[in-house]
């Protein structure tokens, strides 16, 4: 038998993952959908904090499953700490999930709601050695998801990121991508849910604490097809659009959504 790839299609998707990754099936996946009325608003939770160094961006890539650019994490260069954290968890990349259209994309799900797409930025916790060590760990990753929803007013933090995917367009392309802060995506409000939860690719590691953000930050209509015009092809294969590279909501199982805020 062929080594099971893993992806997003009805052979390879969601839905069976666990044939291959058992931890799929875990106590803690992620994503989840958050019920407001279910959330415990925790007064004692502080404030995050991001300090990144722009330097530290490397390159932009291509791997068939999502765009991410990748920062050097081997020094306590960008780091994310307060919030639910104990620590400065170290920046290691960014990614994007998103959809076919503008009506879906995200992983979380928010009172019903999907948004377009969803961005992770995953810091890991440097205490445990090294990246592998800290997935590991329950306490080894953190990732601040941000969410992005489709308006007549994009901001423009996503430009520099979407005027790289002429460069990236099919499956094992990677651009350099130099002098980037990526704290400009993040929106202006602060606030936050978190909970204990996975990676939400495989092998889907339960090692995460979410920092989610509340407030989406805009994006247009344009941009959204922009990302949508990459390939999960490499180039001598036919151009098939890299689209609704999403997991849907996973069971929560009696974990807790903590919120900052009322």
């Amino acid at each position: 038998m062929a080594q099971f790839v893993w992806g997003y299609d009805s052979d390879n998707g969601p839905d069976r993952w666990h044939e291959n990754y058992p931890m799929a099936k875990g106590d803690k996946q992620s994503p989840i959908e958050i019920n407001s009325k279910d959330v415990r608003h925790d007064s004692s939770l502080p404030v995050w904090h991001a300090s990144y160094d722009p330097g530290a961006a490397k390159t932009i890539l291509n791997n068939g499953r999502t765009c991410r650019v990748v920062f050097d994490d081997t020094f306590d260069r960008s780091v994310l700490r307060g919030g639910p954290l104990t620590g400065a968890y170290r920046l290691r990349q960014l990614h994007l999930h998103w959809g076919s259209s503008d009506d879906h994309g995200s992983e979380h799900v928010i009172d019903g709601v999907k948004y377009a797409a969803e961005l992770h930025m995953v810091h890991w916790n440097p205490k445990h050695g090294n990246f592998a060590g800290a997935l590991k760990q329950p306490d080894g990753v953190a990732v601040v998801g941000i969410f992005l929803k489709v308006g007549n007013t994009p901001k423009p933090e996503m430009k520099r990121i979407l005027e790289e995917i002429d460069n990236i367009k099919t499956k094992g392309k990677e651009a350099p991508f130099l002098h980037f802060d990526p704290s400009i995506l993040f929106p202006k409000s602060r606030d936050y849910w978190t909970y204990h939860g996975s990676f939400t690719t495989p092998p889907c590691e339960e090692c995460i604490t979410w920092i989610l953000l509340r407030e989406p930050i805009e994006v247009s209509s344009d941009q959204m097809a922009k990302l949508r015009s990459l390939s999960k092809n490499s180039e001598n294969e036919p151009v098939n659009p890299l689209v609704d590279n999403w997991r849907p909501p996973q069971p929560v199982k009696g974990r807790i959504v903590r919120a900052s805020f009322k």
